[in-house]
């Protein structure tokens, strides 16, 4: 097993598309040139951004939080260049960019600095082999401040690992049910 360099991510976004839209290149500046969080291809990963989709979890109900039964009620949907952040709360996105993971690669997410200095922690399970779909990114307040997250920047990196042969059952093969996911997508029973 491998951890894949900048070099092999651009040949599998151009010839596979495992990743659109893609960045070849760290970008660091929007459109009028002015400074945002980096997103794009880096020496050994892909930083990917998050879009302008928001669910804000929100206690109104005082709901329990439980996987096996989890509601839409429990969120409140934004749609918004900025999201903010109860302090101690959550929130889920997902990201700008749509993967498809090969047979034989197993993606691994890690927060990005600028993010965790503030102690905003960026949590996302792994993608398997032969997933597809945006990536639902959960973004986790530990503060006792609210916390700012910008859509279309940088919030997380993707570190590919190439293993030497291909798995014996994908989560394709498995029928995953996050498989093809396309918005936000709370927990699945």
């Amino acid at each position: 097993m491998t951890i894949k360099s900048d070099k092999w991510i651009r040949r599998m976004a151009s010839q596979h598309n495992m990743i659109s839209p893609f960045e070849a290149e760290q970008v660091r500046y929007n459109a009028a040139g002015g400074k945002i969080i980096s997103h794009g291809t880096s020496s050994y990963g892909y930083d990917v951004r998050c879009s302008n989709e928001f669910k804000i979890f929100t206690n109104i109900n005082s709901a329990i939080v439980d996987p096996k039964n989890f509601t839409a009620a429990n969120f409140v949907d934004l749609q918004s260049d900025v999201c903010i952040i109860p302090p101690n709360s959550f929130a889920l996105a997902r990201s700008v960019e749509y993967f498809r993971i090969p047979r034989n690669v197993l993606v691994i997410c890690l927060g990005k600095s600028t993010y965790a200095r503030c102690g905003i922690i960026v949590n996302v399970t792994p993608l398997e082999p032969e997933w597809e779909g945006h990536v639902t990114l959960e973004f986790s307040n530990t503060t006792p401040l609210p916390a700012k997250i910008y859509a279309n920047e940088g919030v997380a990196q993707m570190l590919f690992i190439e293993s030497d042969e291909e798995c014996e059952v994908s989560y394709k093969d498995r029928g995953g049910k996050y498989q093809g996911q396309q918005g936000v997508t709370l927990p699945i029973a």
